[in-house]
């Protein structure tokens, strides 16, 4: 297991087991300090048991874990006393302000002077847009306005790293979109590490994900290495049938499969057809394709690059359809 100081978050082989039915398999996390991660997976896949494993509020099974270079068995109270959390479904007490609701947590968890933490309490009202409801009682927020106090409360003691699970997962999208400008807010002064399973909301907001699927790590890394690594298909769009093409194409080991959709008729009226090619060596491919594609003098190319991919497209290619994410 990888203990580096550039890491603030590191797993090796981490397992969680109830009875026959394991719920974390041989997770090897590696989350570097000051980044904001997407925790990714479907309901179910993992998340939340990972989360309860790194604050040390379940034992694994086995595999070990350090946060800030911590063991999250021996050490998990020296860990939580560190770490901004924020849990799923968070509750408050109703009648209490936002304000006092803060004023609450920070007893616990912020030490300094009366002014400090009125100053503290003051900037992180501000931050996450509480400004005009501070003194109102918190039975009467709506969902979106929990959400942001549950984040402000986790945030108290300017963390060095902040846990969240799910922290817009029940929000309409302005009460997502709210959320994520919060969490982007803490780039550079804290790392954020949070689950979810929206898909979008992850390449909008982080810098690196983690991909969880039943359980198994499937990947991680940062969200560019992931479309870059993961965009191996390209795109060849040709005058006629572009059977003669697709068969001199598919003899090449470098490409896996093909699809083919017809086109209506162009200007032309000429038929047009769209190879949508797989390959297993992208770079061979971005020199070598369109080549070999024009070796008949007889074929027209109209259009040749290379497809785009975004999160959700990596999902398909990694999980499969059987999982359906927001």
């Amino acid at each position: 297991m990888v203990t580096s100081p550039d890491l603030i978050i590191s797993t090796k082989n981490l397992t969680k087991s109830y009875g026959k039915r394991q719920i974390v398999s041989n997770l090897n996390l590696a989350v570097p300090r000051g980044s904001i991660c997407g925790f990714l997976g479907a309901n179910g896949a993992g998340k939340s048991t990972t989360i309860k494993l790194l604050l040390g509020l379940v034992q694994p099974t086995s595999g070990v874990g350090t946060v800030f270079g911590k063991n999250i068995v021996n050490d998990s109270v020296a860990i939580r006393e560190r770490v901004g959390f924020l849990a799923q479904s968070p509750s408050f007490y109703g009648y209490l302000t936002a304000r006092e609701t803060l004023q609450f947590v920070a007893s616990f968890f912020f030490t300094g002077s009366k002014t400090a933490i009125a100053a503290r309490i003051e900037e992180l009202i501000d931050l996450v847009g509480l400004n005009g409801k501070a003194d109102r009682p918190v039975k009467g927020f709506s969902g979106g306005e929990k959400q942001r106090l549950g984040i402000a409360q986790a945030a108290i003691n300017d963390p060095e790293l902040i846990i969240l699970d799910e922290p817009a997962s029940a929000l309409d999208p302005l009460g997502r979109r709210d959320v994520l400008k919060i969490l982007e807010s803490f780039r550079g002064r804290s790392t954020v590490f949070y689950s979810t399973h929206i898909l979008d909301d992850v390449q909008r907001v982080s810098d690196r994900v983690v991909i969880l699927d039943r359980g198994r790590l499937i990947a991680q890394g940062s969200i560019d290495e992931l479309l870059l690594g993961n965009s191996n298909l390209f795109n060849l769009t040709l005058s006629g049938d572009g059977q003669t093409v697709k068969s001199r194409l598919l003899a090449i080991p470098w490409v896996n499969k093909i699809e083919i959709k017809t086109g209506s008729p162009d200007l032309t009226n000429s038929r047009t057809t769209k190879l949508l090619i797989h390959v297993s060596d992208a770079r061979t491919a971005e020199i070598e394709l369109l080549r070999i594609a024009m070796q008949d003098p007889e074929t027209i190319v109209t259009q040749f690059d290379r497809s785009t991919q975004n999160l959700e497209d990596i999902f398909v290619n990694l999980v499969g359809g059987g999982t359906k994410y927001e």
